[in-house]
């Protein structure tokens, strides 16, 4: 069982560290000027960011194994990146892809 008289304080100092941590960055982003490589580079964080957060979703399996065990998340997936690709929004992307994983997987059962 966790002590709370030792739990809280940690849990706090842990938030204050974590914001100041944050809150440096904001400083000294004021102060530093960023060469427009940087600046072109961070553009592609988001995209690396939701890769990084889909690919494993799609292509793992359960117990980790890199497999195609299901099929139906691959395909549901092909199906959102052409659509995103040819309507560039993300309401049809993630629509077409969640409607194709749930007809395969109701037509694959």
């Amino acid at each position: 069982m966790v002590d709370m008289s030792q739990y809280w304080p940690v849990v706090l100092i842990l938030g204050v560290g974590t914001y100041l941590i944050r809150y440096s960055f904001i400083l000294i982003m004021d102060k530093v000027t960023l060469p427009d490589a940087f600046h072109r580079m961070l553009r592609f964080i988001p995209a690396a960011v939701l890769s990084a957060l889909v690919v494993p979703g799609v292509l793992l399996h359960r117990d980790g194994v890199t497999t195609f065990a299901d099929w139906e998340r691959v395909i549901a997936a092909l199906v959102a990146v052409v659509v995103a690709w040819k309507t560039r929004s993300i309401l049809w992307t993630i629509a077409s892809g969640m409607v194709t994983l749930w007809v395969l997987k109701a037509v694959m059962v």
